[in-house]
């Protein structure tokens, strides 16, 4: 992994920083939802490399851009300006995101969502060309994989909702959980962050010894390489330890923050599903008496919604991708990690102020 963080971070740096998600929240946000297709080819080959030879980061956040950059691509050819242009580009990010997860619903709300946390109407107009394009994906997506009308993740466990009040109160129980993990996450991100900026070390060198590190932890521990979208049935089939389990959550979270603070191309959605998961399993390990299937749903939508402030779209997302019985222990469990999320969110997008924009 070593050798591919050092043709990755070669490749940025010949060829140019191909973009990252809080430059693309900006450029819909800012720059009237113009985004560049110029930086689609490296964004593809830099994201498919890492996620070919087992990096943390998952393919959802390229696809978004890629996508969305191609929405941005025919509003210029139609000369479409402000809301209209913006939509095409919310639209082809909403596309990206169902084709890499089979949600139109939940994509369409991501691509929304993901633009403000605190202001999701404020691109109301756009919702139904995100509808139209997710769904357009949808059916291209079943059309490719075949599976139906079905969860991506089944649960390899009969679902199980009988205890009225006391799913909501433990869905709270695990949303409070899933937000101290959120904070953690955070705070890694941040930390991994600040001390490459002041390392200032070559671009090319950093995802070198980030690719080292790793390969090394997927060695000694294979279930957290890669971005974890197979892992999580993996995961779920295993028989692990609680001690197992700590160190799986421990060494996913560092893996995740460490890809994506390096300089290596990829989302991060994925990756919090495996962790909320994780999660679950571990306060199930806690505490045998508790229902798995709702600790492990619950988790996944807290974790997801501390960090990236998506709480609709984590619901729904969450929701679709396990086919879970019940959406309202979600619901509770998802708004109790967003409100207990640190004030100043990972995605620096979030804090209404522009950072940098991609050029035409």
């Amino acid at each position: 992994m070593g050798a591919g963080g050092f043709i990755i971070g070669l490749i940025i740096h010949l060829w140019g920083d191909p973009g990252e998600l809080d430059i693309v929240v900006n450029n819909v946000r800012f720059n009237g939802g113009r985004l560049d297709t110029h930086n689609n080819i490296p964004m593809i080959i830099t994201s498919a490399l890492g996620i070919g030879i087992g990096s943390n980061a998952g393919p959802e956040a390229p696809m978004v851009q890629v996508v969305g950059s191609l929405g941005s691509w025919f509003a210029r050819k139609f000369k479409l300006k402000g809301n209209e242009h913006r939509s095409l580009s919310i639209a082809g990010m909403a596309a990206g995101f169902t084709a890499m997860f089979g949600t139109p619903v939940g994509g369409s709300l991501f691509a929304l969502e993901i633009m403000h946390h605190k202001r999701v109407t404020q691109y109301y107009q756009s919702l139904i060309p995100a509808f139209v394009t997710a769904g357009t994906a949808y059916i291209v997506f079943q059309l490719i994989t075949g599976l139906g009308i079905a969860p991506v993740w089944k649960l390899p466990f009969a679902f199980h909702i009988d205890d009225g009040i006391w799913d909501i109160l433990w869905a709270m129980v695990y949303g409070t959980a899933g937000a101290l993990v959120g904070w953690l996450i955070i705070w890694s991100f941040r930390v991994l962050e600040g001390g490459f900026k002041k390392a200032k070390l070559p671009f090319y060198i950093q995802t070198t010894l980030s690719g080292l590190i790793l390969g090394f932890l997927g060695w000694q521990l294979p279930i957290t390489r890669y971005f974890s979208h197979f892992e999580i049935i993996d995961l779920l089939n295993g028989s692990w330890t609680l001690g197992i389990l700590i160190l799986i959550i421990l060494v996913k979270i560092f893996s995740m923050t460490l890809t994506v603070t390096s300089g290596w191309r990829g989302g991060f959605i994925i990756p919090i599903f495996f962790i909320g998961v994780t999660l679950g399993m571990i306060l199930f390990k806690l505490y045998p008496g508790q229902n798995l299937g709702l600790a492990i749903v619950c988790c996944m939508a807290a974790v997801n919604a501390c960090v990236t402030r998506t709480i609709i779209s984590s619901i729904l997302l969450v929701a679709t991708l396990t086919g879970y019985a019940s959406i309202v222990p979600i619901l509770f469990a998802g708004l109790t990690g967003f409100f207990l999320a640190p004030r100043t969110p990972m995605i620096a997008a979030h804090m209404g102020k522009e950072k940098l924009l991609l050029q035409d």
